[in-house]
């Protein structure tokens, strides 16, 4: 393999910067045509060999869409344990009444309510990629058949304790 196509394990050297300030700057390493990045970064990098450097420029609505002030709402104060520290600002990691985690940013505290943010922190926003290919190979049938990578654990490093494909909590 000496271009990035669907069905090879890239990996990648970046540095991300939004509006003018770089924010990031990291290895990464994915399966590509599976939806693992961003789709307008994926589909800048299809194509590109070994070695090459690229600078993309992602739109918000190719990376992770336009801020949607729906996503902006009041809870009641009284949802939150009461020892649970309330941070303006700062990322949350929260539980609905069925289970489901996700991640928010309260906004605004009053007596009775918070404002959150479920917004990812990027929506909105442009992203700027400075990108090197540092390596390309093709995927195992294992890879292929998950539609993410898989580790020498046989996990796939997935940020859920119940990733579904078989690995357990001590692996993900």
């Amino acid at each position: 393999m000496d271009t990035i196509q669907n069905d090879v394990v890239v990996q990648i050297a970046y540095n991300l910067n939004v509006e003018g300030q770089e924010l990031e700057s990291n290895l990464l390493e994915y399966l590509h045509g599976y939806g693992n990045i961003i789709p307008g970064l994926e589909n800048e990098l299809t194509g590109l060999g070994l070695g090459e450097r690229k600078h993309v420029l992602v739109k918000a609505e190719d990376a992770y869409g336009q801020f949607d002030p729906n996503m902006v709402i009041d809870v009641n104060r009284e949802s939150f344990p009461a020892d649970f520290e309330i941070r303006l600002g700062e990322p949350m990691n929260l539980r609905d009444a069925s289970g489901n985690v996700f991640q928010a940013v309260a906004t605004s505290l009053s007596e009775d309510s918070v404002e959150l943010d479920m917004n990812h922190p990027m929506a909105g926003k442009d992203l700027e990629f400075q990108v090197t290919i540092l390596s390309i190979r093709p995927a195992t049938d294992e890879e292929i058949a998950h539609g993410h990578l898989q580790y020498t654990n046989g996990c796939s490093g997935c940020s859920s304790n119940d990733c579904g494909d078989g690995c357990s909590s001590d692996c993900c």
